[in-house]
């Protein structure tokens, strides 16, 4: 049997390549929208897919499943668990093969049992691999957003994400039925997750790449609880706020996504076009790094700096039911493409050009140009000694609650554009979060929308710590 782990540094997103080397049959586990990625592996290893499936309706990425199989030629299998309403609306078009718990179906020699594990979503499977040419017992097992290394799949997206009333209790005690059982299984058992550290889809997830049902039954907390109560209310306590897309991408996923042929580069637009657009009331997205842009940017531009957050900032700030632009650092090769391509793995295609650096040279030269100062830990005490300034910090509410500057509110970054009639446009603002890149982010957005007197504070609450000044704990400092 070949196993490979694909992972996504964009998503941290995990898919997975498995084949029986001996028939040239192979699976593909959870494939985002780049085809390509698989069917290179699979062409290296020299197998070809004929399965693809994936583990549930994903809400974090726009899934490549019935896209891979058209490309490959291959079977696609899903899962007709939980309900009526959890049904995927394209498997019949697509030819799909359905799945319900204790089905199997085999990839030549490789044996892929079924099992339904609801409680991150109510049609969650979980897939048992057994290699038969090596033995008749399961080896491991493909987890998706059940288990992680050292957490669980949150319940609570159904509801806060996708407004589904009630969902995340009984999702709560489902994710804790399905852990019981499933710890049934033998310590040997190797777990491959479907998530990384830096996925929404939990909040504490770790690192390693896999893990034993063994060790995780003795270090993750989730499998070592036995009070359902306390389980839900544990589970239920300090998740992330879900990103605004979670929404969109649960719809599209159950609907179909639409067919994707590669990533193709939008055009690079000439340096006056910029202010037509943002004139034109467009959204345009300059990708630099914090840094440059605090240092001078095209007003009216909103700051996502490339990075491994890009594609989830991205999905909280740029609608999908508009074009939108992109403004590039052109000294970082292939950075057009990168950009485009995270976009599109959380169905963000409709990219209708990009501008270079000489863009923002041209606004500055037509008096159109911003910064963004940046402050210290030190400046930021001496100002609000002398009540100077009025700082809001950008972090989730779990991270405020477990630590803040003194009498300083909550307002988390992907929710901002909500409360900005609270905000004052004559009172000098400063943002911070944990280390200055998420405050960067909203620093950008108030600055684009309007605000005059927006300032970062670079360090974030860890340089306020570290430097020693007073911190508040838990509800005292009155969040939004």
């Amino acid at each position: 049997m070949l196993f490979k782990r694909i992972y996504d540094d964009a998503l941290a997103q995990a898919s997975y390549l498995i084949a029986c080397t001996r028939t040239g049959e192979a699976l593909v586990v959870d494939p985002n929208r780049d085809s390509a990625s698989y069917l290179d592996a699979a062409e290296a290893a020299g197998v070809r897919i004929t399965h693809v499936t994936e583990t549930h309706i994903h809400a974090d990425f726009l899934s490549g499943s019935r896209d891979l199989a058209r490309k490959a030629g291959a079977r696609v299998l899903l899962s007709a668990e939980g309900g009526q309403d959890w049904q995927y609306a394209y498997a019949a078009g697509a030819g799909a093969t359905l799945l319900t718990d204790g089905d199997h179906f085999d990839v030549g020699c490789v044996r892929v049992d079924v099992l339904h594990t609801p409680g991150h979503t109510p049609e969650h499977l979980t897939f048992l691999v057994t290699d038969t040419d090596s033995g008749d017992r399961a080896m491991g097992a493909l987890t998706g957003d059940f288990i992680f290394v050292g957490d669980v799949g949150r319940p609570d997206l159904l509801e806060r994400a996708a407004n589904v009333h009630g969902a995340m209790q009984e999702g709560a005690r489902s994710l804790f039925a399905s852990l019981a059982r499933f710890k049934e299984r033998p310590d040997y058992l190797q777990i491959w997750p479907g998530h990384g550290p830096g996925s929404a889809c939990g909040k504490s997830l770790g690192a390693m790449p896999q893990s034993t049902l063994g060790y995780e039954r003795l270090f993750n907390w989730a499998l070592a609880s036995t009070n359902e109560r306390e389980f839900t209310r544990t589970v239920l306590d300090g998740q992330p706020e879900p990103p605004r897309y979670f929404a969109q991408m649960k719809r599209l996923n159950k609907a179909g996504p639409r067919p994707l042929d590669g990533f193709p580069r939008p055009e690079r637009l000439p340096a006056a076009r910029l202010r037509v657009a943002l004139e034109g009331g467009a959204l345009v997205v300059d990708t630099r790094r914090a840094a440059d842009f605090a240092e001078r940017h095209a007003a009216g531009t909103l700051n996502i700096p490339l990075n491994r957050s890009f594609a989830n900032w991205a999905g909280w700030f740029v609608p999908y039911d508009r074009p939108f632009y992109l403004v590039v650092d052109e000294s970082q090769p292939r950075c057009i493409d990168e950009a485009v391509r995270n976009l599109a793995l959380i169905g963000l295609d409709d990219v209708a050009g990009y501008f270079g650096e000489d863009a923002i040279v041209a606004s500055s030269a037509a008096g159109a140009s911003g910064s963004i100062p940046q402050i210290g830990a030190k400046e930021l005490a001496a100002k609000l000694e002398r009540g100077e300034a009025r700082v809001l910090d950008v972090r989730g509410h779990h991270e405020w609650e477990e630590g803040h500057l003194p009498g300083v509110e909550n307002i988390p970054l992907g929710l901002l554009p909500d409360h900005l009639a609270e905000l004052q446009h004559d009172v000098p603002l400063v943002l911070q979060c944990q280390g200055g890149s998420r405050s960067a982010i909203a620093a950008s957005l108030l600055a684009a929308i309007g605000f005059r007197n927006v300032a970062n504070f670079a360090g974030g609450f860890g340089a306020w710590e570290a430097a020693g000044h007073a911190v508040e704990r838990g509800e005292a400092g009155a969040p939004a």
